[in-house]
């Protein structure tokens, strides 16, 4: 008979992956370095009937991010760098449109999201060769890859940083706003110093010290494994939403550093221990304890309770422990992994569906794991009350260089928020702090201001949304 907890646990999971119709996944909980639960849900190639593994191989998208810090650490280890040197040291054509600004910015300040860099139109144009091949991609996500020549090397990724001309956020450490770009220019560097090309390094460095044998970066390496899953898209008609097979993943060596490695449940699983286990995993080390310390402090802060480390999260005040973990989403990706340090807790969620909400799956296993009711949320917030005169500030439309746009529109006494789909209702939870009901949880939404006292920005998700227009006749309502 199972534990409650696993059944507990599996019953809310079996909930989620119905509701968002997500064709395959897996999930494991480790503690103190064993696997106390590891299962695949679903297929990972519908029509076959191949039924996920815990060796099938999915993407991982953004967790790519947290074995670049790693890999820095273990340069800086070998004192073939600090996190305290000028990126420029390294990447003399770098550029960002301000030569003060870029002589300022450290490794430090791209480990962090802190180099001052906003939302970037770049990965779109550095997957632009496998988007092309891809029959599947909304014609306005093509138009976008297709707005400027592909993306293909370091060198041209900096070349078209520096034509951009972009507000900065501000000095360096000042502003945090998530950047796959400052992770892309991190991979540069890694390769700079190392010798040898970032794919190549963590694969000697970090995949195979750990036992990471199915984890790899090469596509046409992965699509000849014979337990990789098929990814999958939606498509959303009159409320109707289809889900389908699309075998064209997105690539890019470019941006290879910021998400592209894929991995499975259990090596994921091992490669936790490297934060859990203060840089070893097994008998091997990794990297040191004082790394470990390093890539877990929380650096910067931008939600409440939520801070950003080195390529990872951390949630200083969760249950009685820190948790420190990343996701991914990407076409076909949904993942999450994390570790909860003082309670030896680790866990993996792996969608082959994007979309899914894998960090309420991810924390899901861990409420669980600690006889805490799975749908539990991490944080929760109180109303606030706010003038109805004030909530004018805010309408407006705002857009980033990656793509996103969003609506705030007033109507009577209420803010809405609209990305994509349905407008949702804002409820104010704090001076200019809002949140939303998305992906299973309340997602905050907090307004930035300039110093002339206008709201400038809005900052959801770990990204600043500059404001675009301030037209409120301009604004669709609910």
């Amino acid at each position: 008979m199972k534990q409650d907890w696993v059944k507990s646990y599996e019953t809310y999971i079996e909930e989620i992956l119905d509701k968002y119709q997500v064709p395959g996944a897996a999930f494991g909980v480790a503690k103190d370095g064993s696997v106390i639960y590891e299962r695949g849900f679903g297929y990972r190639n519908v029509d076959e009937q191949l039924e996920v593994k815990e060796d099938t191989i999915f993407g991982i998208a953004s967790i790519t991010k947290s074995f670049t810090g790693v890999a820095i650490m273990q340069l800086q280890e070998a004192g073939e760098l600090s996190v305290e040197d000028k990126a420029i040291t390294y990447l003399p054509k770098l550029n960002f449109g301000n030569k003060q600004h870029t002589e300022k910015v450290t490794i430090h300040h791209l480990l962090t999201h802190t180099a001052g860099l906003p939302p970037l139109p770049s990965l779109y144009h550095a997957m632009r060769r496998s988007m092309e091949n891809d029959s599947s991609v909304p014609e306005k996500q093509m138009e976008r890859a297709k707005s400027h020549e592909p993306i293909e090397t370091y060198e041209e990724l900096m070349t078209f940083i520096g034509q951009l001309e972009v507000d900065l956020l501000g000095e360096p450490g000042k502003e945090f706003s998530y950047s796959n770009d400052s992770y892309a220019l991190l991979g540069a560097i890694i390769e700079r110093v190392s010798g040898v090309p970032y794919d190549v390094y963590v694969t000697e460095n970090i995949l195979k010290p750990v036992g990471m044998v199915d984890s790899k970066f090469d596509l046409d390496e992965i699509l000849q494994s014979d337990n990789v899953t098929t990814i999958y898209a939606s498509d959303e008609k009159e409320g109707e939403k289809t889900v389908y097979a699309s075998e064209a993943w997105w690539d890019s060596y470019a941006m290879c550093a910021g998400g592209f490695l894929r991995s499975t449940l259990a090596d994921m699983l091992r490669y936790t221990e490297i934060f859990r286990n203060g840089g070893k995993v097994g008998e091997k080390r990794i990297i040191t304890p004082e790394s470990v310390q390093e890539m877990v402090q929380p650096h910067v802060q931008f939600q409440d309770n939520k801070y950003y480390g080195y390529g990872l999260m951390i949630t200083p005040n969760y249950n009685g422990g820190t948790l420190v973990e990343h996701g991914g989403s990407l076409k076909g990706v949904s993942s999450n992994m994390g570790v909860v340090l003082e309670k030896g807790l680790a866990c993996v969620a792996l969608n082959n569906l994007a979309g899914v909400p894998a960090a309420k799956l991810m924390v899901a296993g861990f409420n669980a794991a600690q006889d805490i009711a799975p749908e539990t949320p991490i944080m929760t917030f109180n109303d606030y009350a706010v003038n109805e005169t004030d909530l004018e500030q805010y309408v407006g439309i705002y857009k980033s260089g990656e793509g996103a746009e969003v609506t705030v529109s007033k109507e009577g006494d209420k803010l809405y928020y609209k990305g994509e789909g349905e407008a949702l209702l804002m409820r104010p939870v704090g001076e200019h702090l809002f949140t939303i009901e998305m992906s299973e949880s309340e997602s905050p939404i907090r307004f930035l201001f300039n110093d002339d006292g206008e709201v400038r920005a809005l900052f959801h998700g770990v990204r600043q949304i500059p404001k675009a227009l301030d037209v409120e006749e301009e604004v669709e309502t609910r």
